[in-house]
């Protein structure tokens, strides 16, 4: 990556994503939105978890947004009887008669884990601390996982019955919650025709690994105008009841507020929206344009919400 100066690596950010847009665009018909914010989560080095009903592309989503970008893809269907070892690996005895350790499916550079509220809090623990350390502990030795390690956790929002709903201390560690609708009725044509007939995709690799770190180290540099980032912080407080800057209409419906970790991620996933739409520094609109994704995990509505047919997406519009 051999770029004169910074702006010219944020317009090479810019010219990366619409390449990337266009490549992924051969096999996934709309979803527009997803695959931005997607995008913008592997940019800004976050985890995201894509919540929808079954057949909606998820996982095609994923393996696609791995091949267009050149790095090795796992997936991991999580199951009740899924055991931490079978995620992080286990020490196995060598041939040389010594313990070897043997990796499992983590050791990648992106993580498919599919239907994560299946599988019992011990695997998913096991999950979110390579999440957040970007490590597994076997055995009380640390393994450091490959550069860069991208985890997207998709959830099935029917059917709960035999599920273990993330905690909210959990479902913190993702960066964005994003929302998977079905597709429009002439989006569905053209998934139809494209799925039923015999059709080879020639995808392009658009970007390695090593360039993937050198945007995610860009996108801290960008600079950020104070009343921008007092914006997104103001969003995120503004959350939480009872305290100074809640409104009322959190006060009435919110039992529980975002923490600091979602003023982190406002502000660096505004940067990152600020750099794919051609900006060299976030403004306010790029900050409302991701908070909905940023937010909406983070906040736990009352009984009085749910009764009254609140939503999330509701109580974050009104802090806008």
């Amino acid at each position: 990556m051999a770029y004169k100066s910074d702006v010219e690596a944020v317009d090479g950010l810019a010219q990366s994503y619409a390449d990337l847009k266009s490549e992924i665009g051969k096999v996934i018909i709309g979803q527009d939105e997803v695959v931005k914010n997607v995008i913008i989560s592997l940019f800004s080095n976050g985890h995201s978890l894509l919540v929808g009903v079954p057949g909606l592309a998820k996982t095609l989503l994923v393996s696609t947004i791995s091949e267009v970008l050149d790095l090795e893809f796992k997936r991991i269907q999580f199951t009740p009887d899924l055991m931490p070892s079978d995620i992080t690996g286990s020490e196995i005895l060598g041939e040389s008669r010594k313990f070897e350790f043997n990796k499992g499916p983590l050791f990648s550079n992106i993580v498919l884990a599919d239907e994560i509220n299946r599988t019992p809090p011990k695997t998913q623990a096991a999950l979110l601390e390579a999440m957040q350390e970007r490590s597994v502990t076997v055995n009380g030795v640390r393994h450091l996982l490959p550069k860069p390690f991208f985890v997207l956790a998709t959830q099935n929002p029917i059917e709960q019955e035999g599920t273990y709903p993330l905690p909210e201390a959990q479902l913190d560690r993702f960066m964005f919650n994003i929302p998977l609708d079905y597709p429009t009725y002439e989006e569905e044509i053209e998934v139809v025709k494209g799925t039923t007939k015999v059709v080879k995709y020639d995808l392009k690799h658009v970007l390695t690994g090593e360039q993937i770190m050198y945007f995610q180290n860009l996108i801290r540099k960008i600079p950020i105008a104070d009343n921008v980032l007092e914006y997104a912080v103001g969003l995120a407080t503004k959350t939480r009841p009872n305290t100074a800057r809640a409104t009322d209409k959190v006060n009435n419906y919110i039992s529980w507020g975002a923490g600091p970790r979602a003023s982190q991620y406002l502000v660096l996933g505004a940067k990152c929206h600020a750099a794919i739409s051609g900006k060299y520094s976030p403004d306010i609109e790029d900050v409302q344009a991701i908070a909905n994704y940023v937010l909406r995990h983070r906040i736990v509505r009352n009984y009085k919400a749910e009764a009254e047919g609140i939503s999330e997406e509701d109580v974050i519009k009104s802090l806008f």
